[in-house]
C-alpha cells in the first residue's frame, strides 16, 4: 500500500473513532451552549479548540458529531447504492440480449437526469431527514454501479472457468453467486470507496441548503450555512467544518485510488 493510502486510512480511522469515543469520554454535547458567549461567536482558545459559534456552542463538539453523521450517510448511502447497482449489474449483464438492452437504456436515461436536481425535488416533496437523506442519496447513484458490474459481468462469464461449472450444470442463481461476483467484486469495492466520499459530499450540500440534516442537529453543511452571517467576524465556523469535508473526501478518493491499484497491479507499470 502506498503513502497516501495509509494516511487516508490512519486520518479516516481517527475520525471514525472521534465520532465514535469522543463525545463519550469527554460530555460535550453539541447543541449545549456557553451562555457566556451566546450571540457573541468567540475565537478557538484552551477552552473552546475550535472556537463558538452565535449560539455559543462548541464547534469542536459540533464537528465531531457532525462526523458521525456524515460518515453514517457516506456508508449507509453507498450501502443502497451499490447493493441496488449489483443486483441489477449482475441479472443485466448474465442474461444479455434484450434484457439486458433494455435495463441499459433505462440506466442510460437515469443517468441523464441530474443527479442534483434529482435528489432536491425528491428532498423537497418528502420531509428533509437524516434518514430520507440517505435512502435518497442510495436511490439516486447507483446506476454507475450497475453499468460497473455489467462490464464486469459480461467479461467474466466468457471466461474458461465458467464455461467449465456450465458444462458441470452449474446454471443460474448458483454460477452467479459462487463463480461470477467474487470476481467481480474488486472494482466493486474501488467504486463503493470512493462513492462513500461522494454521498459525504451531497450530504453536505443538501444540509447547506436547508434539505438535508435539521438544526438543533449538527452535520458540516448545516454548520457551514449557519457560518454564512459571520463570515468575516468569526472565520473560524467557516473554516473548520469546511476542512473536515475537504480532507474526508479527498481520503476516500485516496483510498478508492489506492484499492484500484492495489486490485490491479499492472496498471502500476503502465
Amino acid at each position: 500500500m502506498d503513502k497516501k493510502g495509509k494516511l487516508s486510512i490512519l486520518y479516516l480511522g481517527s475520525l471514525a473513532l472521534s465520532a465514535v469515543f469522543f463525545p463519550m469520554l469527554t460530555g460535550m454535547d453539541p447543541n449545549v451552549f456557553d451562555p457566556n458567549t451566546v450571540a457573541i461567536p468567540s475565537g478557538p482558545s484552551l477552552g473552546h479548540l475550535f472556537g463558538t459559534d452565535d449560539l455559543g456552542r462548541d464547534i469542536l463538539a459540533r464537528a465531531v458529531y457532525g462526523a458521525r453523521i456524515s460518515l453514517t450517510v457516506g456508508v449507509v448511502a453507498v450501502g443502497i447504492s451499490t447493493t441496488f447497482g449489483l443486483i441489477v449489474g449482475l441479472f443485466s449483464g448474465y442474461l444479455g440480449g434484450i434484457v439486458d438492452e433494455i435495463i441499459m437504456r433505462t440506466v442510460d436515461m437515469l443517468m441523464a437526469i441530474p443527479t442534483i436536481f434529482l435528489i432536491l425535488t425528491i428532498q423537497v416533496i418528502l420531509e428533509p431527514s437524516i434518514y430520507n437523506v440517505m435512502v435518497v442519496i442510495g436511490i439516486t447513484s447507483w446506476m454507475g454501479v450497475a453499468r460497473l458490474v455489467r462490464a464486469e459481468v459480461l467479461s467474466i462469464k466468457e471466461r474458461l472457468f465458467v464455461t467449465s461449472a456450465k458444462s458441470r450444470g452449474v446454471y443460474s442463481f448458483r454460477l452467479l453467486v459462487k463463480y461470477i461476483l467474487p470476481h467481480a467484486l474488486n472494482p466493486i469495492i474501488v467504486a463503493a470507496t470512493i462513492g462513500v466520499g461522494s454521498a459525504i459530499l451531497t450530504e453536505s450540500v443538501l444540509s447547506f441548503l436547508g434539505l438535508g440534516v435539521q438544526p438543533p442537529h449538527a452535520s458540516w453543511g448545516n454548520m457551514l450555512q449557519n457560518s454564512l452571517s459571520f463570515m468575516y467576524e468569526a472565520p473560524w465556523m467557516a473554516i473548520f467544518p469546511g476542512i473536515l469535508i475537504t480532507l474526508t473526501v479527498l481520503a476516500f478518493n485516496f483510498l478508492g485510488d489506492t484499492l484500484r491499484e492495489m486490485c490491479n497491479p499492472r496498471d502500476t507499470h503502465a
